[in-house]
């Protein structure tokens, strides 16, 4: 079972930073995928960036420029910095992990850190 701790939301103006963590633990296995989501009420969870262990990365359209991916492979974690917000940015941010067994992607989930963006 794999737990995930995530730190770094808060409350900043628009235009400004912030720098979201999660450290994996309890994987006895490489974690594949390392990425974050984020979930407004009453809308489904959207991606929103997402890394591989071998350091590829993707973003969702409305984040590309802004925000930033990273991981630190020894540590399982993985970083995401946000830069230039916008109020449009504020909901809950989850990480999640995702391990492969065999032919099977196993996927875990934080808990969630909120992110408010202020105009």
């Amino acid at each position: 079972q794999v737990q995930l701790a995530e730190s770094g939301g808060g409350l900043v103006q628009a235009g400004g930073s912030l720098r979201l963590s999660c450290a994996a633990s309890g994987s006895g296995r490489s974690i594949n995928v390392m990425g974050w989501y984020r979930q407004a009420p009453g809308k489904q969870r959207e991606l929103v960036a997402r890394i591989t262990i071998g350091g590829i990365a993707d973003y969702a359209d409305s984040v590309k420029g802004r925000f930033t991916i990273s991981r630190d492979n020894a540590k399982n974690t993985v970083f995401l910095q946000m830069n230039s917000l916008k109020p449009e940015d504020t909901t809950v941010y989850y990480c999640k992990a995702q391990v492969r067994v065999g032919n099977i992607d196993y996927n875990y989930w934080g808990q969630g850190t909120q992110v408010t963006v202020s105009s």
